[in-house]
């Protein structure tokens, strides 16, 4: 049997509703990254009122983590840019800050992507609120290309219809534009029935290698499943190559079965020192997995469009 690029953990699922101080429904989706040497998880958590909220949870070794008491503190947002449910966080350091770029959610159709930043993940500032409706998956890339913030979006109309990966710009984390689709070989990028951004995307010496989700149809519902790709150093909306076969997807009765059935889901990739990466995920919408693998092999295998 050929050898995967990622393992997943003996021990998986490593965060449960069940180790949550309060009575929760379910852990998913989670937000991570390395502060102070300590692994921080901003997970999805679903209350009894149905609401999604995100909660903070703290490890030294990334693999026993340690809820804080309550929710993450999240700024209320302006009347005019209320929220009902925030998921779905992704985390990027940028000097001293990091920026979180989240789902802020109305209903199911209607999310925008909101920015937030912190500096110890006790405390939480808004830094915006999208005004456009249909988009999620926002991924902030950690490093300002000809003097912009550059973003990953995921534009829809509704979400059982086919949706793909996007780029867009902006000088001041407020204000987005010069958005364009990711492209292949000069053309649209479209794997799958619909796509959107996983991690926040990791520098190399090839490339920006990002993990993304691809969702398929099946006669009862949607799979997904990961994938991996490497773009362009100066212009991360173009894909030098891509991972032809999945490098995650779900085959355990708690990636199976739960809230969402058949469902790997990330919002994270972290970067070790060792070359080795780290993906906390979401699996069936109910619990979170930890798979792990190497840099190195996953941006070979997207070289060789394996």
């Amino acid at each position: 049997m050929k050898r995967r690029l990622l393992n997943k953990y003996e021990k998986n699922p490593i965060i449960t509703s069940e180790m949550m101080p309060e009575e929760v429904l379910y852990t998913f989706n989670p937000g991570a990254i390395k502060h102070n040497g300590e692994y921080i998880i901003l997970s999805d958590v679903t209350m009894l009122d149905d609401i999604h909220r995100l909660w903070v949870l703290r490890s030294r070794d990334g693999y026993n983590f340690i809820p804080d008491p309550g929710p993450a503190r999240w700024p209320e947002a302006d009347p005019e840019h209320s929220e009902t449910c925030t998921y779905d966080p992704r985390i990027t350091k940028m000097g001293d800050e990091y920026i979180i770029l989240y789902a802020s959610d109305l209903s199911q159709n209607d999310v925008r992507i909101g920015i937030v930043k912190t500096k110890d993940f006790n405390t939480f500032e808004r830094i915006s609120v999208a005004s456009e409706l249909g988009n999620r998956n926002g991924a902030l890339f950690p490093e300002k290309i000809d003097d912009l913030y550059l973003r990953f979006d995921r534009p829809f109309g509704n979400e059982l219809n086919p949706c793909f990966m996007w780029v867009s710009y902006s000088p001041d984390l407020v204000f987005w534009g010069k958005s364009k689709p990711v492209t292949y070989k000069g053309k649209p990028f479209h794997d799958g029935h619909k796509m959107g951004a996983g991690a926040v995307p990791i520098k190399t010496d090839k490339g920006w290698l990002e993990i993304y989700h691809t969702v398929s149809t099946t006669c009862n519902g949607f799979i997904y499943r990961l994938k991996a790709m490497l773009l362009e150093p100066q212009d991360p909306s173009k894909i030098i190559g891509y991972t032809r076969n999945f490098i995650l997807w779900p085959e355990h009765d708690y990636e199976m079965k739960g809230r969402v059935m058949n469902v790997v889901f990330t919002c994270n990739a972290i970067a070790e020192e060792d070359g080795t990466m780290k993906i906390y995920y979401g699996a069936a919408d109910t619990n979170i997995g930890l798979a792990t693998g190497r840099i190195d092999e996953l941006v070979e295998a997207c070289l060789k469009d394996e």
